[in-house]
């Protein structure tokens, strides 16, 4: 492979949420871990899932289906995250489950249809078309940003 094309690489964490297949940037992603004995917050938004100890450090659960409106979980199967920071602070995206890394060319990555649904597109830089599926890409700031206002008003 070229330098070039080398340099066009991004590397992303995928996640499914709701059956719908997320990639995020794997610079953004510090852990991904299970949640346990999570603390609820009381008149936090239906998004804040409640706050957790990970190895000394608080955490703030975001629950990803309803921040998204992808509706509620089924408990068949234990729920994962993955740790992310912002401004200092800790937080954990509630996924479905986590999948593998994936190097895709920055080139390929297309702007986000007309015709997705606005909470997902809000969170959205682009879309890559994969085998049969489509992978958007989380922009984790954007979810972070809009997650905190709800969790301030």
């Amino acid at each position: 492979m070229s330098e070039t094309a080398d340099h066009n690489l991004r590397e992303y964490v995928t996640a499914l949420i709701g059956g719908q297949l997320f990639g995020l940037p794997i610079l953004r992603v510090q852990d991904v871990f299970a949640p346990e004995r999570l603390t609820r917050v009381p008149l936090a938004p239906p998004e804040i899932a409640g706050v957790l100890n990970l190895r000394g450090r608080i955490v703030t659960l975001i629950d990803m289906r309803r921040r998204l409106g992808l509706g509620q979980r089924e408990n068949e199967s234990p729920a994962m995250a993955v740790g992310v920071e912002s401004r200092g602070e800790s937080y954990g995206l509630l996924i479905d489950s986590v999948g593998e890394v994936l190097k895709l060319d920055h080139m390929a990555c297309e702007p986000n249809p007309s015709n997705l649904d606005p909470r997902l597109a809000s969170v959205s830089t682009g879309i890559y078309r994969l085998d049969g599926q489509l992978l958007m890409v989380l922009d984790v700031d954007r979810v972070l940003d809009i997650a905190v206002k709800a969790a301030a008003a």
